[in-house]
């Protein structure tokens, strides 16, 4: 049984979802149940939710064992797509990640239903701002809502910071690196 303050998903970045992903030696992909529940994903293909074992209860329908090569296809259509890698739990081991989805803003239940829970990653973002052309660029792809313009200019909630790391990616000035939480301590916010 999982306690009430258990929440099954956490958010990382997509180089922390590939180094989840090789540990392991299988894999099982199954249509995500977000996109399947609203039909037409305008973001990206519907069979993005990766299992590490066949015994686990896929989220939609469609699950399959696919080769290393289709989990590549997974991540660069989760890079290309700018989804949000968002690892889940073993509901009776909470240390065990058993897979990972990668979600959007346009059908993940996460991003469009306030009462899911997920937990930020162990990053957070840091902005140069001496180094920032305040473009706006990233604030497409930040589902949090942590980055927004602001008279034109760059504004950054650290607080609604999830750690996706979608910014870094996406910024052309690459003023935006990803560092701890525990160090924001010792960043001049």
């Amino acid at each position: 049984m999982c306690s009430n303050d258990f929440v099954m998903h956490y958010v990382c970045t997509l180089d922390e979802a590939k180094v989840l992903i090789n540990k392991h030696a299988r894999f099982w992909v199954c249509n995500c149940g977000c996109r399947e529940n609203k039909g037409i994903c305008m973001r990206s293909r519907i069979d993005l939710c990766l299992m590490f074992s066949g015994d686990i209860e896929p989220s939609g329908s469609g699950m399959k064992e696919i080769p290393y090569v289709s989990v590549d296809k997974i991540l660069q259509e989760a890079k290309d797509k700018h989804l949000v890698p968002r690892p889940f739990r073993n509901t009776n081991n909470h240390n065990q990640i058993d897979g990972i989805c990668f979600c959007c803003d346009d059908c993940c239940g996460y991003f469009l239903n306030s009462e899911e829970k997920c937990d930020p990653g162990i990053f957070v973002e840091h902005t140069r701002m001496d180094e920032c052309t305040h473009c706006g660029v990233c604030v497409e792809v930040c589902y949090f809502g942590s980055r927004k313009m602001s008279g034109g200019k760059m504004i950054v909630d650290r607080k609604k910071c999830f750690g996706c790391g979608l910014c870094v990616d996406i910024c052309p000035e690459e003023c935006i690196v990803m560092i701890s939480r525990d160090a924001i301590i010792d960043i001049n916010e």
